[in-house]
Formats: structure tokens, sequence, C-alpha cells
């Protein structure tokens, strides 16, 4: 199936198509926040992937969330279009706060001009009932993600990257979040160490199961001044080819559930302190050849069908 974008599967910019009818850009936040894995509460040392920023390093730091927004409509270059928007609170842990503190941060970030929705990172284990009660009032204001960092459904490598929390906390997260009807967005990396392309599918069927709307497959990149990338600058693991990605990327896609819009299908890595794969900087290449190989995958399957018929 060709979407209303012309690529073969579900993709964020459809679905935005779909519900604002005009380009839709995603603003990226520093909100100011920390993560239960960094001041202590789990942990000091954040996710073994983590930068310095909780991945936010395309944020305007330290501004308030109106010069945040503001900033990040003057870097976005689209020849003459109008776009509306997106706040995405991205750094760090964007429910990990009072009650208080996250409203004032939510609806100032509502209040600025062609904003029509908000897009929220968090972990599962950051949502309490009273926060959980304050995205469903704000889910009643505009349009709202809550996007939640699963990474991988796999014990060794939960540990490894010292996620902090079972399989059933996210489990539990997600239900008390679609009983709300909030939208779900699921946030998994591919190319974690010592996985295989079938850890990778089984985390792919895994959610499935649930009633999420959007899914982020990201590809694990090595940064500088990364507990990540001590362990890999000792040779404990290789990252992937680019043919591999591909190729496991595009296997996800075919094992998705069909509904399931695909926010992310590689990310975007701090290019100044990316280790490996550095051949991850080409993204327009790493996308083309995506949507190629699944074209050809598709064409090829078309013509079995006619065969067998």
């Amino acid at each position: 199936m060709i979407y209303n974008d012309g690529k073969p599967y579900y993709s964020l910019n459809a679905a935005y198509r779909e519900r604002f009818g005009k380009k839709t850009v995603k603003i990226s936040l520093d909100a100011g926040f920390t993560c239960p894995n960094r001041d202590g509460t789990l942990d000091t040392r954040g996710c073994i992937f983590c930068s310095a920023r909780g991945s936010g390093d395309f944020a305007a730091i330290g501004n308030s969330i109106a010069e945040q927004i503001e900033y990040g409509k003057k870097q976005q270059k689209w020849q003459g279009l109008s776009p509306c928007y997106i706040a995405y609170f991205q750094a760090f842990t964007n429910t990990y706060a009072p009650v208080a503190k996250l409203k004032s941060l939510y609806e100032q970030a509502l209040c600025c001009n062609d904003i029509v929705g908000i897009s929220i990172a968090t972990r599962p284990d950051c949502l309490p009932k009273e926060v959980i009660a304050l995205l469903e009032e704000i889910n009643q204001k505009t349009a709202l993600w809550l996007e939640l960092g699963l990474q991988t459904i796999h014990q060794p490598s939960i540990e490894l990257i010292r996620r902090g929390y079972s399989n059933d906390v996210f489990e539990k997260a997600v239900m008390a979040l679609s009983q709300k009807k909030i939208e779900i967005v699921v946030h998994i990396i591919l190319g974690l160490p010592h996985e295989t392309k079938q850890d990778m599918l089984s985390t792919i069927e895994y959610i499935n199961q649930f009633p999420i709307k959007g899914v982020k497959l990201q590809l694990l990149h090595v940064l500088e001044d990364t507990d990540l990338a001590d362990y890999y600058q000792k040779g404990n693991f290789n990252t992937l080819s680019l043919e591999q990605y591909v190729d496991i990327v595009c296997d996800c896609i075919e094992h998705l559930r069909k509904d399931i819009v695909i926010h992310r299908l590689t990310g975007d890595g701090n290019a100044e302190k990316l280790l490996a794969p550095l051949w991850s900087k080409q993204k327009r290449l790493v996308l083309n050849t995506i949507h190629k190989t699944l074209k050809q995958r598709h064409s090829f399957q078309g013509k079995k069908y006619l065969a067998k018929k």
C-alpha cells in the first residue's frame, strides 16, 4: 500500500496531513527536566547511550519555552510554506516534576502561535495518577502524543543499558494512558549490543499486542562522553552496517501492525559527537535506501502473488 505522501508505510508525515491538512513540524524543547536515572532515584549515570543533554541536543538550551519555539521556527526552511508546529518536550524525562510545574510548561507551549499539539517524551515509571490526570486534561485541549522509551524487551539488554524498570511497568503505563484515550508512541532502539535481528523483531511483535498508535525506530548511535562509547571502544560490540540496518528496518516495518504510525526510521545523532556508525550522518541516503528496498520488496511480493494466480 502507498500512503498519501508516497511512502510504502504509514509515516508521521502522512498522519499529520490527515489530521492537520498541511505541513507539520516538530520543534524540540529542553524544559529543564532531569531523570530518575540521573538524580540518584535509580542511578546517577543515566542510560548507557544517553548524551549529557538527555536526547535534547537539538533544543535551544536555557531559554524559555516560547523563546525555544520561536528559535525552532526560524531554523526551519520550508520554501514559502506556512507549516503548523508540534511542541516536542524531548530532553530527559518530561513528566518527572510536580504537576503544577508540568501544567505551566505545557500551557506555555500551547499559548504560542501555530502550535497545534504537544509531544511529550518520558519514561513509563514516571506517570503517577496525578500526572496522567493532567495529560488527560491537556489531551482535551490539543493533539497530544505521549512518547515512552521502551527501547527493548530483552532482560540482558535492559540491564546493560540501565533502563531501570521492568516490562510490566511499561504495560501498566500503556493501559492507564489508553484508558484516558491518550495517543502513545513507543521508542525502540535497533542495534543494541548483542541483540540479534530476531531479538529486535520480537520487540516489534511485543508492542503489536498493545493499544499504541505510533513507533519510533531509532538506530543506536555511539556518542562521545557516554558509557556506551567506552563499551564500544573496548571492542565489546560492533555497530550495524547500512545494509544490516536497512534489512532490519524493512523487516520491522513488515512485522509492525499496519495501523501504527511510524514516527521515525533512523534518528539524528549529534554529528560532532558521533563515533559510530558514521554512515548514519548521511540521513537522506539512509532514508532513500530504506524506501527503495521497501518498494523492491513489495514489487517482488506482488509478482509472486500474480504468478500464483
